[in-house]
């Protein structure tokens, strides 16, 4: 067996740890066989971004932190927005319950389900199951959404949300 020299081996070590497209890494020996992703700095980032949004969710500040200004939206119903869409909706939706505050829509609960982020550099892929309760009903949507960091933070410059099928509806 050839050994490797100790500077090679050195070099190997720290490339792997400096490296931020390998950052991920698998942990085998968990139960069953199964694997341990651990997440990089900016899955976890991402993620932590993803549920104070569905946290602050009616918050035009919030809409204004997490999308990006050369954002690409697309719904669920096929229609295709632009940050300044959407914030132009936030504004009017803020004037309106500020003029009449009984009015006031509380737009619902919302949650993530099946979250994964997986980060390429300075890109993250997002996808997850959007869970909204609205009005005592429960609708679920995918979505998917890519994330770019710039000036240190990560904002959103796509997204992409299906509403999935109702139960016993067939398509």
């Amino acid at each position: 067996m050839q050994k490797i020299p100790q500077a090679v081996a050195m070099v190997l070590l720290m490339s792997a740890l400096v490296c931020p497209m390998c950052s991920a890494q698998a942990t085998p020996g968990t139960p069953n066989g199964a694997t341990t992703i651990l997440k990089t700095r900016g899955a976890v980032e991402v993620e932590a971004l993803l549920r104070e949004f569905l946290a602050k969710v009616n918050e035009p500040a919030m809409h204004d932190r997490f999308w990006a200004d050369d954002l690409v939206y697309v719904g669920a119903g096929g229609a295709v927005k632009s940050k300044q869409d959407i914030m132009k909706s936030m504004d009017a939706e803020a004037a309106k319950a500020k003029a009449d505050p009984s009015k006031k829509d509380d737009g619902g609960s919302y949650d993530a389900e099946d979250v994964k982020v997986r980060q390429y550099g300075d890109v993250c892929v997002l996808n997850f199951r959007l869970v909204a309760n609205s009005d005592g009903k429960t609708a679920y949507y995918r979505n998917s959404g890519t994330f770019v960091e710039r000036n240190g933070k990560w904002q959103a410059v796509s997204w992409q949300a299906t509403k999935e099928a109702e139960l016993g509806v067939k398509q």
